[in-house]
């Protein structure tokens, strides 16, 4: 190791005799004695250097350390000086709170034993004004009390004086006064005043109720009413018509008035078991209208009356139509304009409905109990009523808020019962319709602009089936109870898919049969008409009730994407009966083909068999003709599309013809292209038999059927090259064939371009040279 340097051993040497500082960090900890060395070695080294003429600095260096060190140690000591003053003085405020403290203590028992000391003396006369103001507020509570019935006695003597004088208007008037007050007492507990106060309502509203309704019964017994039957023409007015006219609104008026206190009367024995629905009470003068009609009801269709049947609830549900059509006439000229100028916000028209549907509501809802174990007259009665519903709303402008008949088929015995019966009646005309003898028919055949689907009569009836039960639930005002009828639609499709299906299995020996054929047309015209259903308003609503209420019975076992596809309206209802029903098609069609390419194939194996190498050149005949061994295959391909254009829809046809193009090109170029080679006449012969006789077969189809025999038309263009073009395509493929292998000559242009300036775009440039090599007619081969 080298020996110190001169600057070495003194910066030693002021390291060892420097006074090191305290320094501490941001935690409040000392540096370590080898931070500190570190420290100061640094700084020497920033003031000195290892210049050795810069030491002479040092001692200068030295005092300028001191002196600062002296200035800092008398800040310490000024510091520490000011510190015990300012203690002294906080230690003195502290002792002047404490003694303050001390004496408000003090001061705080003093009084407070003051304070008890007066309540003890207080206390007797405490007990004593108590004792005085519990009797003077007893005392005040008889008096209201007996003030209470004073004014009720008064009331009661006010209306019987009223009544006396017959002036009606003032004892309605103390009559709602009475109705006012036992409203006031409705929270009090005097439960005898209540009670007698009750009680002389009743009486009083009873007594002037029962005058009013006698006289408004004899002014309707003169305006001829009810009105039973359909009035004939006009009646006569008679002399004393303004007279009546007069009485009948005063009547009115005044029943309107005896209002409050009949619906304070009516909703006693009540209670809470009215559903609100229901709506407000029926108007007094309603209420009287409707009792010799509710006579007649009662009288005709309860008891041992003949026209009481259980078989027949068209009978009184059309009785309360026709009462309903012939009242709006009276009730919109004679009763309504009184309504409206006394200020009552109600139809005259819409009060008789209601009065009367709820004379119906009673006795659907007690027929329905009784015919729950009777299969037949149970569906007899939920279409009446809901051919009720339908005329309710419709030819009487029955208002939609207010209910009508429907919620009572919503009951859940009532409601499983008719899935129940939908259920079994459905699958009876399932089993009728499947074996009927024109199931599988159209009934349209005839007629062609109607017949575009070929739907079978059995598929037909069973969406007429589905379409009437969609009718007859849509105005359910229940979405879950609609739903539940959508998954019975949904199990019905299924189970019919399930038929067909089963169907089609007996029939699938002859696929080419009118039978399969049908079976084919039903799964489409089904599938057709669900994809419709799904893009309906009605089936859309639903789809949004479904994803609100998490219905299982509609959703199953559906994940969170497949519901959130439901709720945007991306996906139906019915994606699942659509899936299952485009698999049962694609099979069928699938084995229809097959049969009909089998057929095809047959008869087209002499054609695959022909000399095609040794047909003479195009120029040594005169005129083209079809090769007589393809002449069986070309009427098979004429026959069978003639045969499927019939029996097939048109989108089922499309298919068909289609997809037999393509099976019918790949077998040509398989088994008649490339399993041959030709002369320039067979080359030429292929393509006169294709272009102007296979193609122009499905001509009749599409404007350019060439496009769907891509394999063929492209094959027979390479075939039907002239020599020299064809010799230098083959060696352009050639050269671009081993051009790959080389991994060479990128910047060529590649072989599809040449093809596709010849009209090749399907075939590959392998396909095109084994093409090449089965001409006969070019040398090198």
């Amino acid at each position: 190791m080298a020996a110190p340097t001169a600057v070495d051993k003194t910066m030693s040497k002021m390291t060892d005799n420097f006074v090191y500082p305290v320094y501490t960090t941001n935690q409040g900890s000392e540096l370590e004695s080898g931070e500190l060395q570190d420290f100061v070695v640094d700084f020497l080294e920033k003031e000195i250097g290892s210049d050795l003429k810069s030491l002479k600095n040092v001692g200068k260096l030295l005092e300028e350390l001191r002196e600062e060190n002296s200035v800092l140690e008398e800040q310490v000591l000024s510091v520490s000086s000011s510190v015990p003053p300012k203690v002294s003085s906080a230690l003195s405020a502290a002792e002047e709170a404490r003694c303050s403290m001390e004496d408000l203590q003090q001061r705080e028992r003093l009084i407070s034993n003051k304070l008890h000391q007066h309540l003890q003396g207080a206390q007797p006369w405490m007990d004593n004004l108590s004792q005085t103001l519990n009797q003077v507020d007893t005392i005040e509570r008889h008096m209201k009390y007996l003030c209470c019935l004073q004014h009720i006695e008064e009331l009661s003597a006010a209306v019987q004086q009223c009544l006396m004088t017959s002036s009606v208007w003032e004892a309605i008037r103390a009559v709602d006064s009475m109705a006012a007050l036992d409203a006031g007492l409705n929270q009090s507990g005097c439960t005898h005043l209540q009670n007698f106060l009750r009680e002389t309502l009743h009486f009083w509203h009873k007594i002037i109720k029962d005058r009013l309704a006698s006289d408004f019964e004899k002014v309707l017994t003169q305006l001829h009413w009810p009105i039973i039957s359909p009035p004939t023409q006009s009646l006569t007015p008679t002399a004393n018509c303004q007279e009546i006219s007069s009485q009948l609104e005063l009547l009115v008026t005044q029943l309107l008035a005896l209002q409050t206190s009949d619906d304070l009367i009516s909703q006693r024995p009540v209670s809470s078991a009215t559903p609100a629905s229901q709506g407000p009470p029926i108007c007094l003068p309603i209420q009287i209208m409707l009792q010799p009609l509710s006579k007649r009801f009662r009288y005709h269709f309860y008891g041992n009356r003949q026209t009481n049947s259980l078989s027949k609830p068209e009978w009184y549900l059309t009785q309360v139509l026709m009462w309903m059509g012939n009242s709006s006439t009276f009730m919109e000229e004679k009763i309504q304009p009184i309504l409206e100028r006394a200020g009552a916000t109600i139809s005259a028209r819409v009060e008789l409905c209601r009065g009367l549907l709820s004379l119906v509501q009673e006795k659907v809802a007690s027929d329905a109990s009784r015919l729950l174990y009777d299969d037949g007259l149970f569906c007899h009665l939920v279409e009446e009523v809901l051919q009720f519903e339908k005329e309710l709303r419709t030819n009487q402008s029955y208002p939609a808020v207010l209910p009508g008949l429907l919620h009572l088929l919503l009951e859940d015995s009532i409601l499983q019962k008719w899935l129940t019966v939908e259920r079994k009646m459905a699958v009876e005309k399932m089993d009728a319709m499947l074996s009927a003898e024109g199931a599988w028919s159209s009934q349209y055949k005839d007629i062609s602009d109607m017949d575009e689907l070929k739907a079978p009569d059995c598929a037909e009836t069973f969406m007429t089936l589905l379409q009437v039960i969609t009718e007859r639930y849509r105005a359910l005002p229940c979405p879950s109870a609609q739903l539940k009828f959508l998954g019975l639609q949904r199990e019905l499709v299924d189970d019919f898919r399930i038929r067909l299906t089963q169907v089609m299995k007996e029939e699938s020996r002859c696929p080419l049969g009118a039978r399969y054929c049908a079976i084919l047309n039903a799964v489409n015209y089904i599938s057709t008409i669900l994809v419709d259903w799904g893009d309906n308003v009605f089936f859309l609503q639903l789809q949004q009730a479904a994803v609100s209420l998490g219905e299982e019975v509609v959703l199953g076992d559906l994940g969170v994407m497949e519901v959130g596809r439901l709720a945007s309206l991306e996906g139906s209802l019915f994606e699942g009966l659509l899936a299952l029903l485009d698999r049962l098609k694609g099979d069928m069609m699938g084995r229809l083909l097959e049969w009909t390419m089998r057929e095809i194939t047959e008869k087209a194996r002499p054609y695959s068999q022909d000399r095609w190498l040794s047909l003479p050149s195009q120029h040594d005949q005169s005129t083209m003709s079809l090769s007589s061994s393809a002449c069986p295959m070309m009427l098979c391909v004429r026959d069978r599309l003639l045969n499927l254009h019939q029996v097939l829809s048109l989108s089922l046809f499309q298919l068909a013809w289609q997809g037999l193009a393509e099976r019918l090109d790949n077998f040509l170029y398989q088994d008649v292209i490339l399993c041959n080679h030709f002369s320039d006449g067979g080359a030429a012969q292929l393509q006169f038999d294709m272009t102007r006789n296979l193609f122009p077969l499905f001509g009749h189809y599409c404007k350019r059927p060439e496009n769907f025999f891509k394999h063929v038309k492209e094959a027979c263009i390479i075939l039907c090259l002239n020599v020299g073009s064809a010799i230098l395509l083959r060696n352009l493929l050639k050269e671009s064939e081993e051009e790959t292998k080389d991994l060479a000559g990128a910047g060529d242009p590649p072989p599809e371009s040449a093809l596709n300036e010849l009209g090749v775009y399907c075939l590959a440039p392998c396909d095109v040279l084994i093409l090449l090599k089965l001409r006969a007619s070019l040398p090198g081969q």
